[in-house]
């Protein structure tokens, strides 16, 4: 099913959604390269002393992780004209996981209306992020072009992630706040094709846009599918690619690893004419400034 709304099929089973308006959507296990323990100590002790000194790699050695917020919006109100999102669930418990994992203080909100995540995400931007070295937030719902659904209505996601600009959260200016979004962005279908083959205690300016990262699910003016019992592509992708090299690879080259995971390994199935067959390709939007790693 996508995330627009409703039912158009699914990845083997017809049991898929897209999140976008009203219709109805392999795992590849990868092995990990196993190290001695005393090794990987090594390693990472190495990596987080090079990192105190490199200016192109963020601070990672705050008190606390972070936050990560998720709101995880199911059911909607008859007057969206917008079904439930069944399969949102695995996707926030995966999400929870895999953020909890990498040392994040997870917290989820559940069928949110607009002014509840307006309210919400306002909130935490206003809390004390000094003690900190970065921001996620996950936002589960449905969507179309620059907008996201709360129980209610849509709202326009710059205004959600506005809260966190550089010029309105002064505590996470110059650390890395990343939003991933499940949701469809428009109600096009892409039916492939086929191939063969800064010192951190200088005094500095920097844009109030700053080091956020955007981890759409879906390109521009596409939907975005989700399967109503394993959960979304995006999101199953995501999480197992965090799980795997998330205190390894540095944030885009994981990043790039999803987008490869939805874009293969992932393929509409649907008894509805013209939804068989269909593919995806997230589309990360990235305004940070220094690479990013989450070591243990």
């Amino acid at each position: 099913m996508s995330d627009c709304g409703g039912d158009p099929g699914g990845q083997m089973a017809m049991d898929s959604e897209v999140d976008a308006f009203r219709l109805f959507s392999k795992r590849k296990p990868e092995a990990s390269q196993c190290k001695d323990r005393k090794n990987e100590e090594v390693d990472s002790r190495r990596r987080h002393e090079a990192a105190q000194g490199d200016p192109y790699r963020y601070r990672m050695d705050y008190p606390s992780r972070g936050a990560c917020l998720i709101i995880n919006n199911k059911n909607f109100h008859r007057s969206t004209g917008m079904n439930s999102r069944n399969g949102t669930d695995v996707d926030a418990a995966a999400a929870m996981k895999t953020f909890s994992r990498l040392g994040y203080k997870v917290r989820v909100a559940n069928d949110q209306t607009v002014a509840q995540m307006e309210n919400l995400l306002y909130s935490v931007s206003q809390d004390d992020h000094s003690g900190c070295a970065s921001f996620v937030c996950v936002l589960l719902s449905h969507g179309d072009e620059g907008l996201l659904y709360g129980t209610d209505g849509c709202v326009e996601l710059k205004k959600l992630t506005g809260f966190f600009r550089g010029d309105r959260c002064l505590s996470l200016v110059g650390k890395p706040k990343l939003f991933f979004i499940q949701a469809c962005r428009g109600s096009q279908l892409d039916g492939g094709i086929e191939t063969d083959s800064v010192p951190d205690n200088a005094p500095e300016r920097i844009p109030v846009e700053a080091d956020f990262l955007y981890a759409y699910s879906t390109a521009p003016g596409y939907y975005s599918w989700r399967n109503t019992t394993s959960g979304s592509w995006f999101m199953q992708a995501l999480c197992e690619m965090f799980q795997l090299y998330g205190t390894e690879l540095e944030l885009m080259l994981i990043m790039t690893r999803v987008n490869h995971k939805v874009a293969l390994d992932f393929e509409s199935a649907s008894n509805l004419p013209g939804f068989s067959a269909k593919k995806q390709i997230p589309c990360i939007v990235s305004m940070l400034t220094k690479h990013l790693y989450f070591p243990h």
